[in-house]
């Protein structure tokens, strides 16, 4: 994990936003979305603020929580989050018939804990794309960025040299709707619960079939919406409506409608699964209040003292006001997920 304690956390709440204005990031950010008025063309339309505000206001959290790799993962049983987060990231790896020195893009690589990961599994070059300035500055540096002009020496240690990979894993600061590379750049493509991000799914799996080599692989963890979802039910409205404001997510589609998409943008869709389907243990089981917990920051006790701790902090001007609001939708947020699941 690449920060440590709480004063980490509070202090890097807010990412690139001053701290004098994360109050008002957050209700901007908040009135995008279904609980607070919002509508789904509105946050379409505005996604780059949206996601740009939700990444600044929670990255920190992320990192407290889930260290450098942001995604949920099924579990075998006797297996820990950690390690269920890693061979999640292998099964990709592998479902992509990677090959040492392969070229691949991460879409939407968060600060860069599975490109690290695939990269030493594969042996290959991983080209990391995101278009949060402040996650791109996390995954270069191992501190937090306002204290790299006191620091400069440590700084210079990335999280990349840190991993071993400084020579195989790169960033590059864009937007996965205008990826910034030729036609055919790329042996393999991934996406981690990130394209759920974009505006148009069509329009964004077309990118990444524009810079796939003819013939090559793209495989994602994607977001969906099961067949079970009544979209006239009001407490299945509530749950996506929590996932979506808890996720930065301007709409969470049916899998029917993301196979469409992959479908309509040029892609044979070879194999997909629900891999909440047959999991020992399912992906949202450690946000469970009765689930004996292998992570004590993701557990329903880890979580309270977080919420209550920033809010201390926030009270005592250490971290920024709104940082409560911040840890209150996350926490909603996994409520939800637990209820969608």
């Amino acid at each position: 994990m690449s920060k440590g304690g709480a004063m980490d956390l509070a202090s890097s709440i807010g990412g690139k936003i001053e701290k004098t204005d994360v109050l008002s990031a957050v209700d901007k950010y908040e009135k995008y979305h279904v609980l607070y008025g919002g509508e789904v063309e509105e946050r379409k339309a505005n996604y780059t603020d949206m996601v740009n505000k939700y990444y600044d206001l929670v990255t920190s959290f992320y990192e407290y929580g889930w260290g450098q790799s942001f995604h949920m993962a099924p579990r075998w049983k006797g297996e820990s989050i950690r390690e269920s987060i890693k061979r999640h990231e292998h099964f990709l790896a592998l479902h992509l018939g990677l090959k040492p020195g392969d070229k691949v893009l991460d879409v939407g690589c968060g600060i860069g804990g599975p490109l690290r990961e695939i990269s030493l599994f594969s042996s290959t070059f991983v080209t990391g794309l995101n278009n949060n300035e402040y996650q791109i500055s996390r995954g270069k540096f191992l501190l937090h960025p306002e204290r790299v002009l006191f620091e400069l020496r440590d700084a210079l240690q990335t999280l990349n040299k840190e991993a071993g990979v400084e020579k195989t894993c790169d960033f590059v600061k864009a937007d996965f709707m205008k990826i910034p590379f030729p036609d055919g750049s790329f042996d393999a493509v991934y996406a981690i619960e990130a394209t759920c991000h974009a505006p148009d799914m069509v329009g964004c799996y077309k990118e990444i079939y524009r810079v796939l080599k003819p013939g090559q692989r793209f495989a994602a963890y994607e977001w969906c919406m099961t067949d079970s979802f009544d979209p006239d039910n009001q407490e299945h409205q509530k749950i996506k409506a929590d996932i979506e404001i808890g996720n930065g997510l301007p709409d969470i589609i049916l899998t029917g409608q993301c196979l469409d998409a992959l479908k309509q943008a040029g892609f044979d869709v070879i194999w997909e699964k629900d891999v909440a389907v047959g999991a020992h243990v399912p992906w949202y089981a450690h946000l469970d209040k009765k689930e004996s917990q292998s992570s004590f920051r993701l557990s329903t006790l880890g979580r309270f003292i977080t919420e209550n701790m920033v809010g201390v902090l926030e009270y005592v001007g250490i971290a920024p006001k709104g940082s409560k609001r911040v840890s209150a939708f996350l926490e909603n947020a996994a409520e939800g997920l637990l209820a969608g699941g």
